[in-house]
């Protein structure tokens, strides 16, 4: 292409939207005169609000019988948190009764719980257990 023929068209790409624009802008301005020059209405009075849907209640869960099946402890859990057979979720909140009444949270990390004479042999020896290990480790005391 020749240069002329070049910026014969790049004149034309940008005088293109420039009247795009002007043409935009001319029935603002009526709009704008228009509405300075009508006379204000009064307001209309507002409708009574529409009757708000009825929201669906969420049935209430069943729980899962696998977790509510009592089960049998050790001797080593037993000690802990007492001999009758519970479910597995029972389990945990005793636990957790047991090591909030005792303090055994590590005041620095309070995702490690310590373990007294009682919680050693359920954690199997171990003198410090992360809290998402506990339950892994509490799972081979119940039958």
């Amino acid at each position: 292409m020749a240069p002329a023929k070049k910026s014969a068209k790049k004149a034309a790409k940008k005088a293109a939207p420039k009247k795009a624009a002007a043409k935009k802008a001319a029935p603002k301005k009526a709009a704008k005169v228009a509405k300075k020059a009508a006379p204000k209405k009064a307001a209309a009075p507002r409708k009574a609000a529409a009757p708000k849907k009825a929201v669906k209640k969420a049935a209430k869960r069943t729980p899962n019988a696998a977790f509510m099946k009592a089960l049998t402890l050790s001797p080593q859990l037993a000690a802990v948190i007492g001999d009758k057979p519970v479910p597995r979720t029972e389990v945990v909140k005793k636990l957790w009764i047991y090591i909030k009444k005792n303090g055994l949270q590590d005041d620095k990390n309070r995702r490690m719980i310590n373990a007294d004479d009682k919680l050693k042999p359920v954690f199997a020896g171990k003198a410090q257990v992360s809290m998402f290990d506990m339950t892994k480790l509490v799972s081979k005391h119940l039958s």
